[in-house]
């Protein structure tokens, strides 16, 4: 309690925070689309319903991806020595993270302009059933939210700051879900 109150107190604490709630919201848009997107597959009257269950359900693995990292990170005594310099559990984890955000950014930015991507007789994807969305919103959550674990593991070494932020970015998720899946629904093409 005694950390929170000083948290509470610190303006670098407030910074922290404010910074990683933005870090955290852009680096959920992409797992926004991809859940509006699986979502609009499912039975129009279970949409809502359905993405704020998996948005929920998700935030738990989320705060559990988070804890484990976080935990992980307090490894700082070096396990080998690579060129003179020691690499501890806590270097291994953030080198991985960073590996993987450049292989994301590498394929994303592939994916946008490979012309082949752009077939335009591509069939509409088959009904979703609920219990199948739930675990593909779930999925595709703690796929696309190794980035912001990282992020947030990187950028501050306070847990409450960490909960918070990924509190909120999940809370705007599931507020922007709705009226994205709508958007894209109306214009499936754009």
């Amino acid at each position: 309690m005694d950390e929170l109150l000083r948290l509470a107190e610190d303006p670098d604490a407030w910074a922290a925070l404010a910074t990683l709630i933005a870090m955290e919201v852009v680096l959920g848009l992409d797992n926004l689309v991809f859940i509006a997107l699986l979502t609009n597959r499912i039975d129009e009257r279970r949409r809502g319903w359905a993405r704020k269950l998996g948005l929920s359900l998700a935030l738990v693995f989320r705060l559990a991806l988070l804890a484990s990292a976080s935990w992980l990170v307090h490894f700082t005594e070096p396990l080998g020595t690579v060129l003179g310099r020691g690499f501890s559990l806590r270097d291994l984890l953030l080198l991985a993270g960073g590996l993987f955000l450049v292989w994301k950014a590498t394929s994303e930015i592939h994916h946008r302009v490979d012309p082949d991507d752009e077939a335009e007789d591509k069939k509409p994807a088959a009904p979703l059933g609920l219990i199948s969305g739930f675990i593909q919103i779930i999925m595709i959550d703690i796929v696309f939210s190794v980035d912001s674990i990282i992020t947030a593991v990187g950028m501050t070494e306070h847990f409450p700051i960490m909960v918070v932020a990924v509190v909120v970015a999940v809370g705007v998720m599931m507020v922007a879900v709705g009226p994205l899946a709508a958007f894209i629904h109306r214009n499936p093409r754009s």
